[in-house]
């Protein structure tokens, strides 16, 4: 239960309130890196655990929750600071929370849930470098932000389609 990727994703849980204290200290390009390092335990653990065959069902779960966990914190500094719109925030809170929400209900109901894809990697990366455009204040950072906000919920559609499609063929088959 306990291995290294799981360990790594725990930290990528302490590295949050990390980030908060930094960026609500001041430091917010200094927090951008904190976050960057919580991306690359995100890299780390995913590797590890496949390359060496340690996946787990809580490190299935606590992966994808610790890193919407990190993003729900990402937004509400970006919010609060003032350097993302309202709106902006609650699109990217209202994806990120009903997908925390619909994976907890689906696990405790016993479903399988969708593992990460190309396009749900895809979208933490762009949504990592929208929030450099948006913490180093380049000019069309809210454009882009909200055209990633747009990907991350076509990719949220693509696992839904994929949530339904897996959860059928389990139960065809039993």
């Amino acid at each position: 239960m306990w291995n290294l990727p799981n360990i790594l994703t725990v930290c990528r849980f302490l590295l949050i309130p990390v980030y908060l204290f930094v960026f609500e200290s001041g430091f917010i390009r200094t927090a951008f890196f904190i976050l960057l390092l919580a991306g690359l335990t995100d890299v780390l653990d995913g590797y590890i655990a496949r390359k060496r065959k340690m996946i787990t069902q809580l490190g299935s779960m606590l992966d994808p929750l610790a890193d919407k966990t990190m993003m729900i914190a990402v937004i509400l500094s970006l919010v609060f600071s003032g350097m993302i719109s309202w709106e902006a925030a609650a699109a990217m809170f209202l994806r990120d929370a009903g997908m925390i929400i619909g994976s907890a209900i689906f696990h405790f109901r016993g479903k399988q849930t969708v593992p990460a894809n190309v396009m749900g990697k895809l979208t933490t990366v762009l949504y990592y470098l929208a929030i450099l455009l948006v913490i180093f204040e380049y000019k069309y950072a809210e454009a882009c932000l909200w055209l990633v906000i747009f990907i991350s919920f076509l990719t949220s559609i693509i696992y839904i389609f994929q949530f339904k499609s897996l959860n059928k063929n389990e139960s065809e088959s039993s």
